[in-house]
């Protein structure tokens, strides 16, 4: 029988990626973008302060990707990213849908909204803790 080592133990849970140890089932949108890209940057000035502050952005926090680098680690798409700004909606590392473009911040929330509602648990009248529980 080997012995528990809790040194090494905590130093291999450091090496973890970071959507492994928060919860790797819990929905994330990774926000595919490039630099250059006039749309995300009007997503970053419009909607990026306000996102993690939202029912939404608490429900699934983003997660930034450079399109030329593909998915972060652990994350699969479905498809290939083809345009900048793309938000794939993630749950258990696996694409479950996403959002092409960025229409402005009128269209935005309600396309966000109407994704999550279709493809999760997400209730935009519910709290977070009790959604996760």
């Amino acid at each position: 029988m080997y012995p528990f080592k809790p040194f090494a133990f905590a130093a291999a849970l450091l090496m973890l990626p970071a959507w492994a140890t928060s919860g790797a089932a819990e929905p994330q949108l990774v926000m595919v973008e490039q630099p250059g890209c006039v749309y995300c940057e009007r997503w970053n000035s419009e909607i990026a302060p306000a996102y993690p502050k939202t029912t939404e952005g608490q429900f699934a926090p983003l997660v930034r990707a450079d399109l030329r680098e593909g998915p972060p680690q652990g994350i699969t798409y479905a498809r290939r990213v083809v345009f900048t700004p793309t938000f794939v909606l993630i749950e258990n590392g696996q694409e479950q849908a996403r959002l092409e473009g960025y229409p402005g911040e009128d269209f935005f929330w309600p396309l966000l909204t109407k994704l999550l509602v279709e493809n999760t648990e997400f209730s935009p009248t519910a709290e977070i803790e009790t959604i996760r529980n």
